[in-house]
């Protein structure tokens, strides 16, 4: 076995006992790698029995030696054995697993494909928490099997179905998704699972956090009992072995470890944390974007209101940054990735939606704009950077409020750092501790303002499901028009975020503004803003608009009237409302800085 360390315990090699609990799983041996994480291996991917076609793909890639992970899971995993790999996140593990799935499955030119059960249905499954994973993983998948005729197709949430559906039914060999849409598509027959022969769940732990696991399990009960289980995951809380207990049999535990990284963090990674004020935050954030030799830029955010409205902050003061959060569309998170990875903005605001999984290169700082929850939230956003043996820094702000959480955090990574240096955007130390230039100030010169922004970045339509007319955008794109649905958090359920035409047009066409329905008291609650209304609804309008004094009278002498939906009512009649009337919306007002209420009739007493 490759660079591998076995113990001489069999209580060590062949059993794993879960990091927050009791739970033991058997195990048919644990290896250890005790190399360096990127350290170069002298054997090819040819050496390990990989296809011609895809080390011809890995090469045209300009990628020929394994990692050390990816070493010793490829000698094990291309054998068809159990494996649960563990590993520090930007190690590798990808093509780790990818690779011996591309290699197992049977593509439309390989002998005995005409011989399958079902020619064309799924043959390998891999499970990952997260939508912008999903995309990495497809990725990464689709360049070693660039000259493999194996299918690969990616499934997830906040895309249109039909073009899924219509990749699978095309045949597919290998899928890759979330379990959300996965699910979907199993419990309605469109996705077949009863021919997959390996099953690949990455990230395991997040999946658990998340709270996918359940719809895990599921997945992986609709696949055959003989297959081949391969997870991976950073840590080993007890479900996850658990899970591994039920759906595995005796796997090869791996864990890739380094020798001189003794600490929970990568040694990669400076560290530096400071406690800063709320109100001084971006100030801070634009010094140390300014800071020589940075590249490109992650910072974290708590809440997606935060991540917003930084970015735009940034935008503002010349930087090119754009923003990942629940609220936007997965067109607009898209379009974000898709410009930071092409140099067209080099500072990413995120929510956690991007923490785990996005492998973007040349990472060089990562900030937390707020304190991480706990030491796992810190580990797996502080990973963004340091990664494939590179150096980088992540920067932590900790808030007054803050401090004991991050005292809890600095005890369980053993960081040594627990109390933070107290930091503003004027303090000398921040300038030395970050080599920023002296006397720079809270804006991007004009002159280093060279990349383009987030708008050169085209937005795909993506038939995102839930909207109720245009797509989603991002926050920095606002006078293109359309907003996503969700951006803003006073719409209730089903109500789109934009300012104009995503609401109800009103009956000449024109858009109603909030709180422009039934201005004048005697009109009518409804007709000026129903659709489809005939002539006599025109009419109804004219007479709404009279004054209060001719209104009662005008509706005595109309008798009934006929509504924009076409259903007949009693008209108001000497001020009086009809019985059996819907009642009038109750009205608000200000007088002398006091709220006044306005009776139901609609005229006050």
């Amino acid at each position: 076995m490759h660079n591998a360390n076995t113990d001489n315990s069999a209580a060590d090699t062949h059993h794993l006992v879960a990091d927050n609990s009791t739970d033991v799983l058997d195990v048919e041996e644990t290896l250890v790698t005790t190399e360096e994480p990127h350290a170069a291996v002298p054997e090819t991917f040819a050496d390990f029995n990989v296809r011609p076609d895809i080390v011809e793909s890995l090469a045209d890639a300009g990628i020929i030696h394994p990692f050390p992970i990816q070493a010793m899971t490829l000698s094990i995993a291309l054998g068809g054995h159990d494996i649960i790999g563990q590993a520090k996140t930007g190690t590798g593990k990808t093509l780790g697993f990818g690779i011996p799935a591309i290699q197992r499955v049977v593509g439309p030119e390989d002998e005995g494909y005409d011989q399958l059960p079902v020619p064309g249905a799924p043959q390998a499954l891999v499970v990952v928490p997260t939508r912008e994973l999903a995309v990495q993983v497809a990725s990464d998948l689709t360049t070693a099997a660039k000259k493999r005729n194996a299918r690969i197709v990616t499934i997830y949430g906040g895309r249109a179905y039909e073009p899924q559906i219509d990749a699978i039914k095309k045949g597919v060999e290998i899928v890759v998704g979330t379990p959300g849409r996965l699910i979907d598509l199993y419990r309605q027959k469109l996705l077949v699972l009863k021919n997959v022969k390996i099953v690949v769940l990455d990230e395991a732990d997040e999946m658990l956090d998340l709270g996918f696991l359940p719809d895990v399990e599921t997945l992986i009960a609709a696949t055959p009992p003989v297959r081949q289980t391969l997870l991976f995951s950073a840590t080993m809380p007890g479900p996850v072995i658990a899970m591994a207990r039920r759906y595995m049999t005796k796997p090869t535990h791996i864990r890739a470890t380094d020798p001189e990284d003794e600490g929970i963090t990568k040694k990669d990674i400076r560290q530096v944390i400071y406690r800063a004020h709320n109100l001084d935050k971006a100030e801070v954030v634009t010094r140390i974007l300014q800071s020589r030799g940075r590249g490109r830029t992650l910072i974290f955010c708590k809440t997606k209101r935060t991540a917003a409205k930084l970015s735009e902050e940034l935008i503002d003061r010349g930087f090119a940054a754009g923003a990942i959060h629940g609220d936007l569309g997965q067109g607009a998170r898209e379009q974000a990735l898709r410009a930071f990875r092409g140099d067209k903005i080099d500072v990413l605001v995120a929510t956690e939606v991007a923490a785990r999984g996005i492998d973007v290169e040349d990472i060089t700082h990562v900030i937390n704009y707020q304190c991480p929850e706990d030491e796992k939230a810190y580990l797996h956003r502080v990973g963004r950077t340091g990664r494939a043996g590179k150096k980088g820094t992540a920067v932590t702000f900790v808030d007054w409020d803050d401090v004991p959480r991050w005292g809890l955090i600095n005890k369980a990574l053993g960081l040594e750092m627990p109390e933070p240096v107290e930091t503003y955007s004027s303090s000398p130390h921040l300038y030395t501790d970050l080599d920023i230039p002296e006397g720079t100030r809270g804006r991007l010169p004009r002159k280093d303002r060279k990349l383009a922004g987030i708008n050169a970045e085209v937005l795909e339509d993506l038939g995102e499901t839930g909207k109720r007319g245009g797509g989603s955008r991002s926050d920095s794109s606002r006078k293109d028009g359309a907003r996503n649905d969700g951006a803003r958090n006073d719409g209730g359920p089903g109500r789109s975020g934009g300012r104009g035409g995503q609401r109800r047009a009103a009956s000449d066409g024109g858009d109603a503004p909030r709180g422009s329905r039934g201005r004048s008291r005697g009109e009518n609650s409804r007709g000026e803003n129903s659709r489809g209304e005939d002539n006599r609804g025109e009419n109804n309008r004219s007479e709404n608009a009279r004054s209060d004094a001719d209104a009662p009278a005008a509706s005595a002498s109309s008798g009934d009237t006929v509504e924009g939906g076409g259903r007949r009512r009693r008209s108001v009649a000497d001020g009086e409302a009809p019985a059996g009337d819907r009642p009038r919306r109750t009205r608000t007002r200000r007088r002398n800085g006091d709220v006044v209420a306005r009776p139901a009739g609609g005229a006050e007493n």
